[in-house]
């Protein structure tokens, strides 16, 4: 028997894979349905739909529950999630006359529910009341949604074996071991995971440790077989067989919990030949840590809540409001620039901003959005002389409260902008570093309570050059070591030059002082670049970015998501650049003190 044996497939990299795209699933349940049926209770089942380029798309349909009217269904809805869109789903249910494969255009409508995949996500369990057309209650009719990460791929595993006393193959020497390890696929086949060094003249080795990602060890199935075999190393390729054992993930963590991780290391051969055979030596666990990859849709669906703040350009150079050529002219039939930008960015984040469990919806079915009075946004400007002194200032409250500078929704910064315009006068200069400073005061008090619960973000909209290039560069570099991330998007036609410097992309940013930044917290986006494409591409585009910075930065504090507690093993990310890597023991995972 060989090492090489053309049955088993080539190793695997050694090296974690990248995490693969967010996937979640979402659960459905339904309670005091309206009853259709006059002589029997309603057979519900629930529609699912997909804002897709402005019409609703059918995605998949629940089965049909009989007789129920607080049904509770099986079917799983999978999605591929992204924070940087906004993804609209509409749930109908019905009352279904037939099999619920032959359409619902015979059913009868019991009520529908919109929401984003981000509202779900960002609550984990969403329950609403159910519409009928035209906005009326379906009486006391709930829909609940559940959402449960999938991503899978979502963590390693660092092994450590030794052996003792394993057979010695060789005539004038003792053996030299070395060990490899296999995953058995679903058809059978074995996959080879990893082979350690080979330890000379050695029937106790102790092999280096490795890591392994859970995806590469056993497919991320704790209960998948797994074969390990031992080998006497020979020069010429004709390894000798030593012996072999099975597992599974589960097994090595329970046994090693339990401080009984060893196998007999058994050669099938001898044991048929030898009547009083045992084992041809012993393998031991040594030592297995599991490392747990958290995902930005971890620190989300755990709780991590992201503040929005805007602030805005009004200085000068933006042109008298009044001129049809301002770039802050309100034209009744288009929106400008700055709001064109400033929707297109606040209705991502506005999903996940303070979101409490929320009421039913007030608004006429369908809608399009949930502004509740639980999403309040920070709304700053610079560059203007304020009321009652006029005064310049470089971080005013654009509703004139300095007491509360937040407004309801994304629709209330609209209305505060517009009420803003005609009260101040435009001047300068343009300088940033006050508004970054004040975001990262409220940044670095939250800071201070050890938890992944708050991450801030900062929408820096502005048509010119920044004047304070200097101090923009301190408040950057201090503020990537906060949970805080800028974006700044340039609007109109000005040279935008120093706004490429600050993100970062071309060389690591650093303060007048030399002191690097901790982290690239700063994207920068001309308008203009996007001036043609849809409001949902500049998000996505501005955005983009933001769920690794989230997972960098609280990795970095070796901060979990809310909810999973801390490990007996106090280390960090192996390496920087490595982002979410958090090691987890197998006592505290098994619950084996």
């Amino acid at each position: 028997m060989s090492a090489g044996s053309e049955r088993r497939a080539a190793a695997a990299p050694r090296a974690v894979p990248a995490p693969r795209a967010s996937r979640v699933e979402l659960r459905l349940s339904c309670r005091h349905l309206l009853d259709r049926d006059p002589l029997t209770k309603s057979d519900p089942s629930v529609l699912l739909l997909l804002r897709s380029q402005n019409q609703w798309v059918q995605v998949d349909r629940t089965e049909v529950v009989r007789s129920s009217l607080h049904p509770v269904f099986s079917k799983v809805f999978t999605l591929d999630y992204y924070f940087e869109e906004v993804q609209k789903l509409r749930f109908e249910v019905y009352d279904t006359r037939g099999p619920s494969d032959l359409g619902y255009q015979d059913d009868d409508f019991l009520g529908g529910m919109e929401c984003t995949l981000g509202q779900i996500v960002a609550q984990k369990k969403v329950t609403r009341a159910l519409l009928l057309r035209f906005g009326r209650n379906a009486g006391k009719s709930t829909i609940t949604v559940t959402a449960e990460d999938i991503s899978g791929n979502n963590g390693y595993v660092e092994l450590s074996f030794r052996a003792r006393k394993l057979d010695d193959k060789d005539l004038f020497s003792k053996s030299d071991p070395f060990l490899e390890l296999y995953r058995v696929n679903d058809d059978g086949s074995e996959q080879l995971v990893y082979r350690t060094e080979v330890v000379k003249d050695n029937l106790s080795p102790v092999w280096e440790p490795f890591k392994v990602s859970l995806n590469t060890l056993c497919s991320c199935e704790e209960t998948r077989p797994l074969k390990c075999l031992v080998w006497d190393h020979d020069s010429r390729g004709k390894h000798d067989f030593i012996g072999e054992f099975s597992t599974t993930f589960e097994e090595m963590q329970k046994a090693f919990g339990e401080d009984q991780a060893q196998w007999d290391c058994v050669n099938a051969k001898y044991r048929q030949k030898k009547r009083n055979y045992k084992n041809s030596g012993v393998v031991i666990l040594a030592d297995l840590k599991s490392y747990r990859v958290h995902s930005f849709l971890d620190y989300i669906m755990g709780g991590c809540q992201i503040h929005f703040t805007v602030a805005i350009d009004f200085t000068a150079s933006n042109g008298d409001p009044r001129n049809s050529c301002s770039l802050h002219y309100i034209n009744p039939f288009q929106p400008n620039e700055y709001l064109q930008a400033l929707v297109a960015v606040g209705e991502i984040c506005q999903d996940y901003d303070r979101c409490g469990p929320c009421p039913p919806p007030p608004h006429h079915w369908p809608c399009s959005q949930d502004y509740d009075s639980d999403k309040r946004f920070s709304a700053l400007g610079f560059g203007a002389r304020i009321p009652p002194k006029y005064e310049v200032s470089h971080d005013f409250a654009i509703n004139f409260n300095p007491e509360d500078d937040e407004c309801e929704g994304i629709q209330g910064v609209v209305e505060a902008y517009r009420n803003c315009l005609p009260r101040v006068q435009l001047y300068g200069p343009t300088n940033v570093a006050p508004v970054i400073s004040k975001v990262a005061r409220m940044a670095a008090a939250e800071e201070s309570t050890g938890e992944a619960s708050q991450y801030y973000i900062l929408l820096v909209l502005t048509d010119g050059v920044v004047t304070d290039m200097a101090d923009a560069r301190e408040a950057i570099v201090r503020a990537s070591h906060l949970p805080m991330s800028i974006i700044i998007v340039g609007v109109g036609n000005a040279d935008f030059t120093d706004m490429q410097t600050l993100d970062g992309d071309e060389g690591i940013l650093r303060s007048p002082r030399g002191e690097p930044a901790l982290r690239d917290i700063v994207q920068f986006v001309p308008f203009r670049e996007l001036k043609s494409a849809s409001p949902a591409a500049l998000a996505k585009c501005v955005l983009a970015e933001v769920p690794r910075q989230v997972v960098e930065y609280f990795s970095y504090r070796e901060l979990p998501p809310r909810g999973l507690g801390t490990h007996t093993h106090d280390a960090g990310p192996e390496r920087a650049g490595q982002p979410g890597v958090r090691p987890v023991s197998v006592s505290s995972t098994l619950g084996v003190p």
